[in-house]
């Protein structure tokens, strides 16, 4: 079931939290549990295919480069790539670290700010975008869908609910849309932020 909460980015708590991600300890790239540091080169599990850019996220992009621009972020482009889990605003350029910021989280504190500005005043047909930075935001993604996958197997094995470890409405959105066409599992939001988590339950 998919909560309207964890599609809004206004509910995200102010104090943007790095939360570790449990999983097997040395399985894959980023040893299951802890967050990767940024590797400036781009996430292989998550290939970057260049797209036109829509006509209705056009003022987005626009925004976003200006937005980077009066940061200070330097020379940089900007790549629109539409993924299953929502529209990406892809930034490359040779000096991203200060836009990054530690374990990701000005990169997460920016997206938020970007979103409610970019949405003021809109009632209807609200727009959201995942700004990225040299794919790493991406393989978050990639590493969150593993993890849904997994507990989706234990759920399943264990024929009982299995809750994840709080997170942040962005990553909880992603869980629930990669369990969303499941005939097994069910997934739900529960609890207050910041330590609102997903719960995976049998059907």
């Amino acid at each position: 079931m998919l909560y309207e909460d964890d599609f809004e980015f206004e509910e995200q708590p102010a104090d943007v939290r790095d939360r570790p991600i449990p999983g097997k300890s040395g399985g894959g790239r980023n040893g299951g549990g802890t967050r990767r540091r940024h590797d400036p080169r781009p996430s292989q599990s998550a290939p970057r295919d260049r797209q036109d850019l829509p006509d209705e996220a056009k003022p987005a992009h626009d925004f976003l480069a200006e937005l980077l621009e009066r940061m200070g972020a330097g020379p940089i482009d900007i790549e629109y790539i539409a993924r299953p889990e929502g529209e990406y605003l892809e930034v490359t350029g040779p000096n991203l670290g200060m836009l990054i910021g530690r374990h990701g989280n000005t990169l997460e504190a920016l997206n938020l700010v970007f979103n409610n500005v970019l949405n003021a005043g809109v009632r209807n047909n609200r727009r959201y975008f995942t700004i990225d930075a040299e794919g790493y935001r991406a393989g978050r993604a990639e590493q969150l869908k593993n993890l849904a996958l997994a507990t989706l197997e234990r759920c399943v094995r264990e024929r009982s609910p299995q809750k994840l470890e709080p997170m942040l409405p962005s990553e909880r959105k992603i869980v629930h849309l990669a369990l969303a066409d499941s005939e097994v599992v069910r997934t739900e939001s529960e609890g207050e932020e910041p330590e609102r988590r997903v719960v995976i339950f049998p059907r």
